[in-house]
């Protein structure tokens, strides 16, 4: 088993930035790519971004690319997604998540752990 702790969340004002870390325990041997999805209230699932631990990168939506990136720390076992330029529009539950294969970044069904999710409100 994997385990996902996200923390970070936030109010914060449009056009502020936020940086929201994932750290990951157990057996994360078994796991190859760390992903970031969000949700807003009435939408489905969408995915934000991704990186492998070898670092390679996917990112999302044409809305947070320029915005919004993500890293990772090896040695920390720790994903971040550094958010700048905020719009409220951007407010959702994100979603830290891990799956143990190289494909279908884009689907929450290929991702086998999950963190519990951390909120994000950006006002206008």
């Amino acid at each position: 088993q994997v385990q996902l702790v996200e923390s970070g969340g936030g109010l914060v004002q449009a056009g502020g930035s936020l940086r929201l870390s994932c750290a990951a325990s157990g057996r994360t041997f078994t796991v190859y790519t760390m992903g970031w999805f969000r949700q807003a209230p009435g939408k489905e699932r969408e995915f934000v971004a991704s990186i492998r631990w070898s670092g390679s990168i996917t990112y999302g939506a044409d809305s947070v690319k320029g915005r919004f990136t993500i890293s990772r720390d090896n040695a920390k076992k720790t994903v971040y997604l550094q958010m700048n330029t905020l719009k409220p529009e951007d407010t959702a539950v994100y979603y830290c998540a891990a799956k143990s294969s190289y494909s279908g970044d884009y689907y929450p069904n290929e991702y086998n752990y999950w963190g519990q999710g951390t909120q994000v409100t950006v006002s206008s």
